[in-house]
């Protein structure tokens, strides 16, 4: 599943797909829609798409499991990975988390039904849940993959040692990590060289995880990567001094490289050593295509132009 097999690094993230996240239903109009950006996303070499069982209520599976019924041949040309593990609205929370043998494999299922496909090619576990015993969900997890109905597993927002903790009970490895990483969101950066320094008591993010999901080959997939706009046209009068700044190297690099700010952006992230895949969310078809050049950007991005966007977003140098 990973990049480094051969699948383009650039994945498609769904949540934005089926209309409004109250209980409305779909029609006509959001399929078309769902078909217009999966098209989009394909055209600049997208191959995963990436789905959760509670977006948009379960609306995004479901428009995207209608475009697959009408497109012939479609599901055999992209991967499908979804998640399960949080639930809304349900026994009286507004928000839980559950990652119990049960509710994995309910979940599952109605994802499935929803997608109308027979198996994803990825599950995540989508947030760590206290109550999880890590038995349940290597029961669940085999129990899945045996029947065909998902071939690889990974999980989301989690550290190193909750990884190693599930890892120790499952027979198939983690392949992913799903991780909010951009130039805004930089706390997976910010912590690797704030080490014994003041400042690194402004960010959480665990120590080690990045290097473990290096060292055992598991991909990062960043989501958030392209800022929710924030660089690249999104309302710019209320950007910070260091935001405006960073929008403007963005535009300058741009400019220099042929290419899209949002280029730009991705690129900053895939040149990492982590080899980090980003999640893009929009469902503007033209700011999709915008993407189309992150990865030769990442391959002619100088250390300095990556440093250099790096202290803008900061607003101050690093240590």
């Amino acid at each position: 599943m990973t990049s480094a097999n051969g699948r383009g690094r650039l994945i498609y993230g769904c949540m934005g797909l089926g209309g409004p996240w109250d209980g409305t239903s779909y029609g006509a109009a959001e399929i078309d829609h769902a078909a217009a950006v999966i098209e989009a996303a394909q055209g600049i070499g997208v191959e995963l798409f990436d789905h959760a069982d509670i977006y948009r209520s379960g609306k995004s599976e479901a428009v995207f499991g209608e475009v697959l019924a009408r497109s012939q041949g479609l599901r055999e040309k992209i991967l499908l990975q979804t998640k399960c593990g949080i639930r809304l609205g349900e026994r009286g929370l507004e928000t839980h988390y559950d990652l119990s043998r049960d509710a994995i494999l309910e979940r599952v299922n109605q994802s499935l039904k929803r997608l109308q496909t027979d198996y994803v090619d990825v599950l995540l576990l989508h947030r760590p849940d206290p109550l999880l015993d890590p038995r349940e969900v290597a029961d669940a997890v085999g129990k899945l993959m045996a029947e065909g109905k998902v071939r690889q597993l990974g999980v989301s927002n989690m550290s190193a040692a909750q990884i190693e903790y599930l890892q120790n009970q499952l027979e198939t490895p983690i392949v992913a990590n799903q991780l909010e990483m951009s130039l805004l969101r930089r706390d997976w950066l910010e912590s690797t060289v704030l080490v014994n320094h003041a400042e690194g008591l402004e960010y959480s993010f665990p120590h080690g995880t990045l290097e473990h999901c290096m060292t055992q080959g598991i991909e990062l997939q960043a989501y958030g990567s392209l800022a929710q706009g924030r660089y690249t046209g999104a309302n710019p009068e209320e950007l910070s001094p260091a935001e405006a700044a960073t929008a403007a190297m963005l535009e300058q690099l741009a400019a220099e490289k042929d290419t899209t700010p949002e280029s730009v952006l991705l690129g900053w992230l895939m040149k990492h050593p982590a080899r980090i895949s980003p999640v893009i969310g929009t469902t503007n078809g033209k700011r999709i295509k915008a993407c189309a050049d992150a990865a030769s950007v990442a391959a002619t991005m100088t250390r300095a132009q990556w440093y250099g966007l790096w202290v803008a977003a900061r607003g101050n140098n690093i240590p």
